[in-house]
């Protein structure tokens, strides 16, 4: 069975959506989370969303990180992809210097959990990348998802949590819906 994402706060994401887990509906972001900066379904004329893509600094795979980004392509994004295995002050170096309009970042190793958390929780504490909307999805335990592990990412600061058996259906429609950052803001503080 599909599951839908994990977002801040209680309501639906998609008025068809299903279950994330268990008794608990899909969750949408608060007025004060960066993934509430949604506005039109496409970006400026001429400017496509950019997206930073990366795995987890332990996981080496890197079909899906190729998946995702022809999907994120195919969706009309520009995408930055940095491969796997990529070290946690890379990434963020990397972020810093692009201001991405979303950061995404797959797991299928099992520690997506424990990465996830770790690499948020640095992302977050650089006061210019605060704001910079950030997801996480795949194989976010070894044992695969779980609402718990979706609900501490949350926590921990990312926007949205889609898990292993996520609709990309879904995924595609969240990134439409959030709003390119103003052009002159890449790489600027």
């Amino acid at each position: 069975m599909k599951t839908d994402p994990v977002v801040p706060d209680a309501g639906p994401l998609l008025p068809e959506a299903g279950p994330v887990v268990p008794d608990a509906g899909p969750l949408v972001p608060d007025a004060g989370s960066a993934a509430a900066r949604t506005g039109p379904a496409d970006p400026a004329p001429g400017r496509a969303r950019r997206v930073l893509l990366s795995s987890v600094s332990s996981d080496a795979h890197t079909w899906n990180l190729v998946f995702l980004q022809l999907l994120l392509e195919e969706a009309g994004c520009e995408v930055v992809n940095l491969g796997a295995c990529v070290p946690d002050e890379l990434l963020i170096g990397e972020c810093a210097a692009l201001r991405p309009d979303l950061l995404v970042i797959s797991t299928v190793n099992g520690h997506g959990r424990a990465d996830g958390e770790r690499l948020i929780g640095r992302l977050r504490a650089r006061p210019e990348l605060r704001g910079v909307p950030a997801v996480i999805g795949g194989k976010l335990g070894v044992r695969g998802g779980d609402e718990e592990a979706g609900r501490a990412l949350v926590a921990a600061g990312f926007d949205a949590v889609f898990q292993d058996d996520a609709a990309p259906e879904l995924f595609v429609e969240f990134v439409r819906a959030l709003e390119p950052a103003p052009a002159g803001r890449v790489g600027t503080q």
